[in-house]
């Protein structure tokens, strides 16, 4: 079907992209749907210094290498926008804004978040040409300026601290008395200690001024309601993230309160076949090379899940046997011994019965999806279904007699 992919990417960030070059390397049909310009918030970055093998290169050009990589190895692009899935099925649909149904074996969620905005005048319109919202992409690209800092949470905070490292002044616009920050304790001590930070309490930013780059900010006093302009050459804001997962809100998909998704070390989620990457995920560290990392784990996670899919599609369900699935793990001597057991018994029943051995340590999901948690464990299937489960702690004649 000309819609039907085995790897679906919903994302092209650096996480999404990196996950569709390595899922196109392994030969799988992938496909990337990103409703806006590939790169994400890479793409609004002047100027990255700290991704590997790029001593200067801009976020546009970076992102364009990424696609490009993945082009090399057939990776379709769709630019569109997700507006709905449904996970509850083998197959994953996707649909999007224009219409559009999709499908897919597995699904990589590369989404991203979103720093929320504040919608004043120049925010957007100089984005990137000294508005910023993150420290360790754009602070040192302010050397020796006056930056100001719009926040008093522990983000605004600790990343304002650390722009002090490379800025001239850093003041901080907040909107509480004198004092009263929003952030812990320690680092609210460290900032007010620190000789580059200034502090404008009880107050709010009104716009970003400037044309081509910022040259200043107009500040509102919310008690006086008065207004004043405070000459700086970058504004940092630190007023949250949003991460874009709202069209995943009735796909079953777990999130936490702040609609990140939590994954494991395969980048799984809590449903089978789904993986998230990148920044809708929780994580410590958001960056580029840290979202390229997230990207190449699921990827390579998601093509063993595929492999294991087709391969029980089309030895398990369509066997005019039943199969045996015999969970096993080869450090576990306890299971190798039963697994030698039921061969010999097998060869009794070959025209009734089938082993299909299941190796713990690289078939995982097979076992979650029978909840298998301790070997040597047996399934017993008919055309796929479970029809029942052999006790394994049984002598060879008391497990002949289950087989009959």
């Amino acid at each position: 079907m000309a819609n039907s992919y085995d790897l679906i990417i919903i994302g092209g960030g650096p996480a999404g992209l990196s996950a569709a070059i390595y899922g196109g390397r392994a030969k799988l049909k992938t496909l990337v749907i990103n409703k806006g310009t590939i790169g994400g918030l890479v793409d609004t970055t002047r100027e990255i210094v700290n991704y590997p093998g790029y001593i200067q290169v801009s976020g546009p050009d970076l992102m364009k290498d990424f696609k490009k990589h993945a082009e090399h190895f057939n990776v379709e692009f769709l630019k569109e926008e997700v507006i709905s899935v449904d996970f509850s099925q083998e197959e994953k649909i996707i649909k999007t804004k224009k219409g559009k149904e999709l499908s897919a074996k597995a699904v990589i969620l590369a989404c991203g978040s979103e720093p929320r905005i504040l919608n004043i005048p120049g925010e957007k319109t100089l984005r990137g040409s000294g508005v910023a919202y993150c420290a360790t992409c754009d602070a040192e690209f302010f050397e020796g300026e006056d930056v100001v800092v719009v926040g008093s949470g522990d983000q605004a905070i600790e990343e304002g601290m650390y722009i002090t490292k490379f800025a001239r002044k850093v003041t901080v616009i907040v909107l509480h008395d004198e004092g009263v920050l929003d952030c812990n304790k320690v680092s609210a001590e460290r900032a007010f200690n620190n000789e580059k930070m200034e502090f404008i309490w009880n107050s709010t930013i009104e716009a970003v001024l400037g044309e081509e780059n910022v040259e200043g900010v107009k500040i509102k006093n919310l008690k006086t309601g008065g207004s004043s302009e405070l000459t700086c050459q970058g504004v940092f804001f630190f007023v949250g993230m949003i991460p874009s997962t709202h069209f995943l809100k009735d796909s079953g998909l777990e999130t936490d309160k702040r609609g990140y998704i939590p994954v494991n070390e395969g980048m799984e989620t809590n449903l089978e076949g789904i993986y998230a990457v990148g920044d809708n995920r929780v994580k410590y560290l958001r960056q580029v090379v840290s979202a390229a990392g997230d990207g190449a784990t699921a990827a390579v996670a998601a093509e063993r899940y595929i492999e294991e899919l087709n391969y029980f599609n089309s030895n398990i369900i369509q066997s005019d046997k039943k199969i045996l699935l015999l969970f096993f793990n080869v450090l576990v001597n306890e299971s190798l011994e039963f697994s030698t057991l039921l061969e010999g018994l097998i060869s009794e029943n070959a025209d009734e019965y089938k082993i299909f051995k299941v190796d713990m340590a690289t078939k995982k999901s097979l076992a979650g999806k029978y909840q298998i948690e301790k070997v040597p464990a047996v399934v017993v299937l008919d055309k796929g279904e479970e029809i029942k489960r052999l006790d394994c702690s049984m002598d060879k004649e008391q497990l002949k007699s289950q087989l009959s």
